[in-house]
């Protein structure tokens, strides 16, 4: 017997799921700027050549593998779970953000580092030579040609880390994943919950990449 989509249960909880896009675009934003920035400095620590901070290069790179090979939801679990038994107990969006800002910061650091081992060395020497500093020389020559020619690259790993966020449902974060899990177990609409989450997750994506396609050039790393 052929089933009839339904999807007036489903729209009349319009406002539960306008607060779970909100919450999503929340953590992305909150995690894409505090990722990027823990990736470029683990990025310069892992470029460095100073000898005194070769333990800043071990610890980053220990931290780099250690995210980038375990999967998301051990990471979260482990904030969320874990961490109480050592008395540090988080609230579940900030266990999310946390989450999320560690891997975005771990993906994003090797990003980074690939651009800023392209830079060419006489590039460095030139600015060098002009009495700039180690710090003035990565900020304003290195690093924005450096997140110019891996800005796509970026841009995809955080479009990632906002998909991977519907995890963040499973210990009760009220994103987009978690409303959908709420309304399709109330309507007992799952089929119709479902088609219109992916529906607004792969607008939420395209959207969100060509914001950051347009925002990177502009204010970012300049024309």
């Amino acid at each position: 017997m052929a089933t009839t989509l339904d999807f007036s249960l489903l729209l009349a909880q319009w406002p539960f799921l306008l607060r779970g896009v909100a919450w999503t675009l929340g953590l992305t934003a909150i995690a894409m700027a505090l990722g990027l920035v823990v990736g470029v400095a683990c990025a310069w620590a892992r470029t460095t050549s100073a000898r005194g901070l070769l333990w800043l290069r071990a610890v980053t790179g220990a931290y780099v593998e250690l995210i980038r090979n375990t999967p998301f939801i051990v990471q979260l679990f482990f904030i969320f779970f874990g961490l109480p038994s050592v008395g540090l107990r988080l609230s579940p969006e900030a266990a999310s953000i946390l989450a999320m800002v560690l891997n975005l910061g771990a993906y994003s650091a090797e990003i980074i580092r690939a651009g800023v081992q392209a830079t060419p060395r006489g590039q460095i020497e030139a600015a060098l030579s002009l009495a700039l500093n180690r710090w003035q020389v990565y900020t304003r020559v290195v690093l924005p040609p450096a997140l110019k020619r891996v800005w796509p690259a970026l841009v995809s790993q955080i479009i990632i880390v906002m998909l991977g966020s519907a995890v963040c449902g499973q210990i009760s974060t009220e994103e987009l994943s978690y409303a959908a899990n709420v309304i399709s177990a109330a309507s007992f609409r799952t089929f119709e919950s479902y088609i219109v989450v992916t529906a607004v997750y792969l607008l939420l994506a395209i959207a969100l990449r060509r914001l950051l396609h347009w925002v990177g050039p502009r204010f970012i790393f300049g024309r």
